[in-house]
């Protein structure tokens, strides 16, 4: 039995979590390979908005089960709010969720490495959430960080005081002043609620479940252009968020992956610093924000908003090795007149399709344009009953990357979504 994995193809913010509840019913098993509280998953339905960081979207599903693999880095503190959130609305957390021994523990004082960090870049900030993410990651190469089956050993407080005054050492370097206490004390209360918890060797257990054929699904955070070898570095996260992060962040095999579905949205967007060739910082810039509700659901930072890029969407497909594509917020485009679609770019004087070694250079991107639809799609959940002009969205789209679009996302509920045949491919 294989695997499918889920990612985005973006900077991000694509709609991975209302997808990955749409396509819960059909697997086991979802699990969460990379990334940390950074991450914010939103998922809307029965008139109540859910937002997860750490947890799979697939916990709101009773018989499925939620894994939380080694690649991820965890915040004691805000897993355990996470939970807590999730009690209070009836969810059976502890029965159906698993965390790997490996997954790398963010400790307070990570959270002020990140600040610090941050702070002393100035201008040339690059919109970390300050969530410790980067210094967690970073202890995790070093070969010093702590691990979540570390918890259970006779001397995780000792691990956890040289950790501990390595970063004070650092913070005192830097001329940082900061007090973590209070913090301390609640991370060490949600170490002990951690261990309610079943922790597990992710990699045996994926490959038990996988001999045992049932279906799972690898969800990814953040998204492809926030990788950290292939993103718009040094704009990017600490994690490698493309397919291949789902072999190390979870322990299976290339050979075990099957679909890879590939997220984004009908336009862009964009939060924190960094590179962002088609950004509208116009009317119509504004327009997408206010009509896409486009604000971080980790941060609650508005998002920069531009036409999509299809220079760096093929880029994303081509790194994924994507088979099918889903297509989310296109009920945000209700009201736009005509829409513009980056085919290639120009740099250097020169025309271009690459996505390049350095996005922060110049780039000026070449658009084709297309007609809007002036209707109200929201409430669409047929092909039969799309206007043409998104029809014909949707398939340029699909001719230029060459990989069918299978879903259309009309809005936020998970409802509001249409199944679809390749439109690219259907008889004129």
């Amino acid at each position: 039995m294989s695997l499918d994995v889920l990612l985005g193809l973006q900077w991000g913010d694509e709609g991975k979590g209302k997808i990955v509840d749409v396509l819960t019913p059909d697997y086991d098993v979802i699990a969460r390979f990379q990334g940390g509280p950074n991450a914010g998953h939103t998922l809307e339905f029965n008139g109540q908005k859910h937002i997860l960081h750490l947890i799979p979207s697939g916990i709101f599903h009773p018989d499925t089960l939620n894994i939380i693999g080694n690649g991820v880095v965890l915040d004691p503190i805000i897993f355990k709010k996470e939970v807590l959130n999730l009690l209070s609305n009836g969810v059976d957390v502890k029965s159906k969720l698993v965390i790997s021994r490996k997954t790398h523990l963010i400790l307070p004082t990570h959270c002020a490495l990140d600040a610090a960090q941050e702070s002393s870049k100035g201008s040339s900030k690059i919109g970390s959430t300050l969530k410790g993410i980067g210094p967690a990651y970073t202890d995790k190469i070093a070969r010093q960080g702590i691990r979540v089956g570390d918890i259970h050993s006779s001397d995780f407080q000792e691990r956890y005081d040289r950790l501990k005054g390595i970063h004070e050492d650092l913070l005192a370097w830097s001329g940082q002043e900061t007090e973590i206490s209070a913090r301390e004390k609640e991370w060490f209360e949600a170490i002990d609620f951690l261990k309610t918890f079943k922790l597990v060797d992710c990699e045996y257990l994926v490959d038990q479940i996988l001999a045992e054929e049932r279906t799972f699904l690898a969800e990814g955070a953040q998204g492809s252009l926030l990788d950290v070898d292939f993103g718009s570095y040094p704009f990017v996260t600490s994690s490698n968020t493309v397919c291949a992060g789902a072999c190390t962040g979870l322990g299976v095999a290339p050979s075990r992956i099957n679909k890879v579905y590939g997220i984004f949205k009908a336009y862009c967007t964009r939060v924190g610093s960094g590179p962002f060739p088609t950004e509208l910082e116009d009317h119509t810039g504004e327009q997408l924000r206010k009509q896409g509700h486009e604000f971080g659901s980790t941060t609650g930072r508005p998002r920069r908003c531009g036409w999509l890029d299809l220079v760096a969407l093929k880029y994303t497909v081509m790194l994924n090795g994507v088979t099918e594509l889903i297509m989310t917020k296109a009920d945000v485009f209700t009201d736009i007149d005509t829409i513009k679609i980056a085919t290639s770019y120009i740099i250097n004087g020169k025309k271009s399709k690459h996505f390049p070694f350095d996005p922060v250079q110049e780039i000026t991107p070449v658009y084709t344009e297309l007609p809007g639809w002036k209707v109200d799609i929201s409430s669409i959940r047929t092909i039969g009953d799309m206007p043409p002009e998104l029809s014909s969205y949707i398939s340029y789209i699909e001719k230029e990357l060459g990989v069918p679009i299978r879903w259309v996302s009309v809005g936020p509920d998970r409802e509001a979504i249409i199944k679809i045949p390749s439109l690219a491919h259907q008889p004129k």
